[in-house]
């Protein structure tokens, strides 16, 4: 009987970092719990401690698992103040969506204090959000329906994120505003 190279290792112990993860995952009002909770899930697994929400926001503990343990999701009113306050703290806002003068999101280059701005299902981001944004990345469609759904994106772009930031949170960072 031949012994296989690989074994299954159900719940591997997670990887721990010198530096915490200093990505913020920040979500306009979602119209899905289920979205929200997968987001959550997400950031959970990827060692991102914290989910701003807006809204009626809750999670669904069945999706998010031990995700919803391990992050703190703060629920606000509206979304525009919450960026505001991050933004004069000296974070960069990254919006994640499809705009003029968005970056495709496999070449953008992250700082590692980033809040990652996600819109709403159906609307996107508005334009009060956009106007608050310092860059936009994208992640190039290359067929129908030219989108993914919310969760789905946050996924992909906090991998891509984590992917530039294998040891946690680190340089490159933005310098306080003056």
């Amino acid at each position: 009987m031949a012994t296989s190279r690989f074994v299954h290792l159900r719940h591997k112990p997670p990887d721990t970092f010198a530096v915490p993860r200093e990505l913020i995952v920040a979500c306009a009002p979602m119209r899905s719990h289920v979205n929200l909770s997968h987001i959550v899930r997400t950031c959970g697994c990827f060692g991102i401690s914290r989910v701003i929400a807006c809204g009626a926001a809750r999670l669904d503990d069945k999706i998010a698992r031990d995700g919803a343990d391990s992050v703190v999701l703060e629920v606000h009113r509206s979304l525009g103040p919450v960026l505001d306050r991050l933004k004069r703290e000296g974070w960069q806002l990254v919006g994640l969506e499809q705009t003029t003068g968005s970056e495709p999101l496999f070449t953008f280059p992250f700082l590692s204090r980033t809040i990652l701005v996600i819109g709403n299902e159906r609307l996107g981001l508005e334009e009060e959000i956009l106007e608050r944004l310092d860059r936009v990345a994208e992640i190039p469609m290359a067929g129908l329906p030219h989108s993914l759904n919310a969760a789905t994106s946050t996924a992909v772009a906090v991998y891509e994120y984590c992917r530039q930031f294998p040891a946690g949170g680190g340089p490159p960072r933005l310098p306080p505003p003056s």
